[in-house]
């Protein structure tokens, strides 16, 4: 078990606002109320102490691929995101075929939630609208057959969360209400719905925008299309791609306007190249180019994921945007851990939830990072 530990002297953000010279007391692999005998102190007078990130959509990194098909491509990225402070993500897969192929299979179960690596499975694809298909092979692509839909969740083997679906496609609304029932977040992203379509996904069940304003059609003021029918629901959770490239700031600002910060969830959508560098990847049967930290694809020159890491999320959203620390933190901890169900465990520095959290230097770069009471980036180290 990790020895106890009491981080001293910081800027603690809590749920209930910043506390200045506060602690952060870590019993084992849980934050608790009192420290006990003999608990090692470290000083962090000057840092930011925040919850773990929580990523709910990253495809890999450190030149590894989740949708690879092997645990070791798997850990790999998750190492990678962990010492950027994302101590939770979900795994994205882009499927050639219904059903997950039979490495994936033991690869959930080897990294999934029960492994305690990664929170699920995110599927972004293949039910998705090819006018709006992004970096996704319009081959593959397919219209949301509620039938396939429950093959993928069954093949899941209970390590399905999320499904991005273009819900204005045949089936689409039928697929939404089957993962509603199914306890499945149904997602509208790469989509080409109108406003009324969209106001029917939210009614079928539909709680979350795949990284909104990207892959869909932009806002009109005579057709206002999905962005606007997604920032004025209450139900929706909007994800967000804070690299500045794949948002202006003027629209991030306008999402949080509209959607409030408990309505935000930062993401990456990183894919192999995220915390490894520029070059040429694979994304599924499709070349990518990265030059200078943007990814696209050879063929086309459509953005094909990102190269973010959510401590770059995070720095932008306080430096360059703007954001109160608070709000960042609700948007890059509290919200998606809440839209995962993992709240109780994590997402904020509670006493009684997993000792997952980063700490920030006064410029917001990542000097420590733990995960369940061990030091992943030891900030005595740096």
């Amino acid at each position: 078990m990790a020895p106890s530990k009491v981080l001293a002297g910081a800027r603690v953000v809590l749920p209930t606002g910043t506390v200045d010279d506060g602690r952060v007391i870590v019993d084992g692999t849980r934050i608790a109320d009192t420290a006990p005998p003999g608990a090692d102190v470290v000083d962090v007078s000057g840092h930011w102490v925040v919850p773990g990130f929580v990523d709910l959509h990253n495809h890999g990194g450190g030149g590894a691929s989740f949708a690879g098909g092997t645990a070791e491509d798997v850990l790999r990225g998750v190492e990678t995101h962990r010492r950027h402070g994302t101590t939770t993500g979900g795994r994205l897969r882009r499927h050639r075929r219904p059903g997950l192929p039979r490495p994936a299979r033991r690869d959930a179960r080897r990294a999934g939630p029960a492994g305690g690596e990664i929170a699920g499975i995110h599927f972004e694809g293949p039910f998705i609208s090819p006018c709006r298909k992004g970096a996704h092979d319009e081959q593959l692509l397919r219209d949301p057959d509620p039938a396939e839909v429950r093959k993928l969740v069954d093949a899941a083997h209970g390590h399905a969360k999320m499904m991005t679906l273009a819900t204005e496609l045949p089936g689409g609304l039928d697929s939404v209400r089957l993962l509603t029932e199914h306890g499945v977040i149904a997602a509208v992203g790469h989509t080409d719905a109108t406003y009324e379509q969209t106001v029917q996904a939210i009614d079928a069940g539909a709680t979350v925008a795949t990284h909104l304003f990207n892959a869909m059609p932009p806002l009109g003021h005579r057709a206002p299309g999905p962005i606007t029918a997604l920032l004025e629901d209450e139900r929706i959770t909007v994800e967000l791609i804070n690299d500045g490239t794949h948002l202006h700031p003027a629209a991030l600002q306008l999402a949080f306007h509209h959607a409030g910060a408990a309505r935000v969830a930062f993401i990456t959508d990183a894919m192999d190249a995220a915390g490894f560098g520029d070059g040429r990847y694979l994304l599924g049967p499709l070349e990518v180019e990265v030059a200078d930290g943007v990814a696209r694809l050879v063929e086309g020159g459509s953005i094909a994921g990102s190269t973010l890491t959510l401590d770059r999320a995070f720095k932008r959203a306080v430096t360059v945007d703007g954001l109160p620390v608070g709000d960042v933190v609700a948007a890059i901890s509290a919200n998606p851990a809440r839209l995962l169900g993992l709240d109780d465990r994590i997402g904020s520095l509670d006493a009684g939830k997993d000792a997952d959290l980063v700490v920030l230097d006064d410029a917001f770069d990542v000097v420590g990072v733990m995960r369940r009471g061990d030091w992943v980036v030891d900030p005595r180290l740096g």
